[in-house]
């Protein structure tokens, strides 16, 4: 099957399934139709074309938040290139395990990056790869400290409020008490959950005899284990799609500075606005960075120019994104 070009706006129904899956990255074709007012064959259908030719993926979250605070101790990294060396140090910085995300800017000499690293760490790409290295002209990282809002919460403003919470997963049940986390990043996991969620890291929606095949457990396991797993919320997942082909052309970086007393109220302001995929309390002088989609310039001046107000915010840095190579990439 052709895939359609970027810029080709899916039709509202196909961004209310893609809405329905990042509720819920394995939610029933019964389940979505019932919600959404379709027929189960509808859904399976659309479903199936988006997944086919690639312009919607299910996966794992690379981020995914514990229970003990989010991905606090993660560096942000903005890397300035020469323009020449740019492609080379993308792709040398993609073929990195602990590399989550990587924004390319629209100047085409800065890179935007996210890295899982251990807080407090002195990471060897932070310290000595990155700055001995002749093609990056400048370099600078922040910690992150709180997680108001990750990529994979990010939902698409096409649902009503009643819709969303229908095919969101219910909270944790009694039965079903959440484990703690004992470390900065992804959940806590016994070697049969660990080997469920690596199998479902690159194909989220892959069915309990795929998943029983691929792992070597018994089907019954895994619909018990996969099942536990979704009522702890430790399951956590992305829908994988070009924002270009919901409408949401727009990227933009925003990096910050808010007065400390503000610092929590304007977090939560911004992880609240239907823009907003991320935001997060970083150290440094810009202590809030974000990242939104937006339909147009126009529409980023206006979040800009009013949404920002009465934040307490006193200096505002934008970039706009050119591309991004993680997690869109095939690879990742």
């Amino acid at each position: 099957m052709a895939r359609e070009p970027a810029d080709c706006v899916l039709s509202l129904l196909d961004q209310r399934l893609v809405a329905a899956l990042q509720c819920d990255g394995r939610v029933t074709a019964e389940r979505a139709a019932g919600v959404l007012g379709l027929s189960p064959a509808t859904v399976r259908r659309r479903l199936h074309a988006l997944s086919v030719d690639g312009t919607v993926r299910v996966v794992v979250s690379p981020v995914a938040r514990p229970r003990n605070g989010g991905s606090a101790g993660a560096l942000f990294l903005r890397i300035r290139v020469l323009r020449g060396r740019l492609d080379t140090i993308v792709a040398a910085l993609a073929a990195r395990d602990d590399i989550s995300f990587i924004d390319v800017s629209t100047s085409g000499d800065e890179i935007f990056a996210v890295a899982r690293t251990e807080p407090g760490s002195r990471d060897p790409l932070v310290f000595r790869q990155l700055p001995s290295t002749q093609a990056v002209t400048s370099l600078e990282s922040s910690t992150v400290l709180h997680v108001f809002r990750l990529t994979s919460e990010w939902r698409h403003n096409v649902l009503t409020a009643s819709e969303r919470a229908a095919l969101s997963p219910a909270e944790p049940a009694a039965e079903y008490p959440a484990p703690g986390s004992s470390g900065p990043y992804g959940v806590d996991a016994d070697p049969v959950e660990r080997s469920l969620i690596d199998a479902l890291a690159p194909d989220a929606r892959l069915s309990a005899a795929a998943l029983a095949e691929r792992t070597g457990h018994a089907e019954t396991t895994v619909r018990r284990r996969v099942s536990q797993l979704v009522a702890q919320r430790r399951l956590i997942t992305q829908v994988l799609v070009d924002t270009r082909r919901l409408g949401l052309p727009i990227e933009a970086k925003l990096l910050l500075h808010v007065a400390p007393d503000h610092l929590d109220a304007a977090g939560k302001s911004l992880a609240d606005h239907p823009s907003v995929h991320g935001a997060f309390a970083t150290t440094g002088p810009s202590n809030l960075h974000a990242a939104a989609y937006f339909r147009n310039l126009a529409a980023l001046y206006d979040f800009l120019s009013r949404d920002l107000v009465g934040l307490g915010i006193t200096r505002v840095e934008t970039a706009v994104v050119g591309r991004t190579v993680k997690p869109r990439g095939a690879d990742t």
